[in-house]
């Protein structure tokens, strides 16, 4: 069972780490407590990628990892930000200021890779959390809208399934969108063999 909190306002990092760090369907963002509605076709969704990643990582024989659980602390005072994927360096790790005590990331350069798995709350998704893993120099951003649920600002229209990746190039995000049979190009994996309708699939 979920912890109740009871606070005015806004929620800090700090109460969120002491009442929510093991929830893993809450995040915090700007204070406001998230509930990330996941559901099983998500989790699908998200355990395909980390599978196809956990392969490539072990192919290449690099000191690179996906934790079972890991949060993101963003720029802002009172955000916690729980990725469905995240690749982290383990020899950025030493520079963590919490890592040995808890599972959480301050630096971008600790990670390689960021995953989205897109659901009803997309707005965070494709707006806020682009532009803090932007600013935290994060260097790669998949959003993985299987669904098809984005904005038509974000996704096109009609709307439809689509796996966009961000690149950082000179600081500035630079995305690509995938759909169909398109080969998904990532810079951190430029040997992954891995269409969009595979990804999509993985939720059937």
């Amino acid at each position: 069972m979920v912890p109740a909190v009871s606070y005015a306002g806004t929620l800090s990092f700090e109460a969120f780490i002491a009442n929510y760090l093991d929830q893993v369907r809450y995040e915090l963002i700007d204070g406001e407590l998230i509930d990330l509605e996941p559901t099983g076709l998500h989790e699908q969704v998200a355990g395909f990628i980390n599978r196809k990643f956990n392969v490539a990582i072990d192919q290449l024989g690099i000191p690179w990892f996906i934790p079972m659980k890991c949060l993101i602390n963003p720029l802002g005072p009172n955000s916690a930000f729980r990725p469905d994927v995240v690749i982290l360096d383990q020899t950025a790790l030493a520079s963590e200021p919490l890592w040995r005590t808890e599972p959480i990331i301050t630096l971008g350069r600790s990670v390689k890779l960021v995953v989205e798995v897109v659901s009803t709350n997309w707005q965070n998704d494709y707006a806020r959390k682009l532009e803090d893993y932007e600013t935290l120099g994060i260097p790669e951003y998949w959003i993985t809208d299987y669904l098809g649920l984005g904005g038509k600002r974000y996704i096109g229209s009609p709307k439809q399934p689509v796996v966009t990746v961000y690149q950082l190039i000179d600081g500035i995000y630079q995305g690509q969108q995938f759909r169909g049979s398109d080969r998904i190009i990532s810079a951190t994996f430029p040997e992954l063999h891995l269409t969009a309708e595979q990804v999509f699939n993985s939720s059937q």
